[in-house]
């Protein structure tokens, strides 16, 4: 059985709730043997979302028997993805996964990720295979969601890879450098390119309770997604603005010719080329300004162009002038709760402590 010894956390695993009291017994029946028999150091983060049942009173009373069981409290009902934002920060492990609540992912499957992890994977993603379980809606609209995300964000985007996943330590600091307020781990991590798995794996009628993703959560979800890792809604502006710009100057000749035809009544002409002209200039000038607040948009994102990985041939990299560039980046200190404490910098911590300071 695996120790709560935080040196000796080997596998964290972050688990979402809102409103689950009529799961959680289930869940721990089904998710505590799973991870005892494992034969590491684990822990468990139950991330509470403000919810408004006795999932708290029941986490709470499972932890005096499950040592291993810790429990995060929300203020207020954040969000899925919030909660599991607190529940990363928090881990402790070499590893985490991240699992809802309702037991439609199957908690075995960890011991396959685990595995695959050792074996060199950074991420390990839990794949749908088969969703019959759920509503005909759900499936296609899930399916033109991946589609979707997969044109927007790229083809590492697994298709049928929800929140079920397991990644490394050196992912989990990753994440938490991102500037991400409304961060959609589904699309983020396959965008970081680490070195990745999949565990196939049916997925399963909701235990117990009622879903936490009802349409609407479902629409924001779409839309954080595509607002998070596409500006196409700003160049849209763009393409609309030069198309009606050129349908205003068919227009303007059009206008034009009937004057000359005199179809048209006194004073039409003018007002008619004054309005398209104008019109079509603000539309382009509307679509200019969409893309600078494209750029604007990924300027804020801050997210890194590229990750250099732990292995790499030459790990001192050099100026153009063939000066050597000090590698170490100021590093992150945390608490033991994953809190950001400070902000060290390690060379020149280093030449203080060489010349005596």
């Amino acid at each position: 059985m695996g120790t709560n010894t935080p040196g000796t956390i080997t596998l964290s695993v972050v688990v979402p709730m809102f409103n689950e009291e009529a799961v959680i017994p289930a869940l721990v029946a089904r998710l505590r043997p799973v991870l005892d028999g494992l034969e590491v150091g684990y822990e468990v983060l139950a991330v509470n979302d403000g919810s408004r049942d006795d999932t708290v009173a029941l986490l709470s009373a499972h932890a005096r028997d499950w040592p291993q069981l810790r429990v995060v409290r929300l203020r207020r009902n954040s969000g899925h993805q919030a909660a599991l934002t607190a529940g990363l920060h928090r881990a402790r492990g070499a590893w985490v996964v991240s699992l809802d609540a309702d037991l439609q992912d199957p908690p075995e499957a960890i011991a396959e990720m685990l595995r695959l992890a050792r074996e060199g994977a950074d991420v390990v993603y839990g794949v749908r295979v088969d969703r019959r379980t759920d509503t005909f809606f759900k499936r296609h609209t899930a399916r033109a969601y991946y589609r979707l995300m997969r044109r927007i964000v790229g083809a590492e985007v697994p298709a049928q890879a929800g929140d079920f996943r397991l990644v490394s330590r050196e992912v989990v600091e990753t994440l938490r450098r991102l500037p991400e307020r409304t961060p959609v781990y589904r699309l983020l991590v396959p965008a970081l390119g680490f070195p990745s798995a999949e565990v196939p794996y049916v997925r399963a009628a909701r235990t117990a309770g009622e879903t936490k993703y009802p349409l609407p959560k479902m629409l924001a979800l779409a839309w954080n997604s595509v607002a998070d890792f596409s500006a196409a809604p700003l160049r849209l502006a763009t393409w609309l603005g030069a198309v009606s710009f050129l349908g205003c100057l068919a227009l303007i000749g059009f206008g034009i010719a009937a004057h000359l035809r005199g179809v048209t009544i006194p004073g039409w002409t003018s007002t008619f080329v004054a309005v398209l002209l104008l019109g079509g200039v603000q539309l382009v000038c509307l679509g200019l300004l969409g893309e600078y607040v494209g750029r604007i948009y990924a300027t804020v994102q801050n997210r890194p162009t590229f990750h250099v990985g732990a292995d790499s041939v030459h790990p001192e990299p050099t100026a153009p002038g063939g000066d050597l560039v000090d590698p170490e980046p100021a590093a992150t200190l945390a608490d033991p709760d994953g809190e950001r404490a400070a902000e060290v910098d390690l060379p020149a911590a280093r030449r203080s402590v060489l010349a005596g300071g």
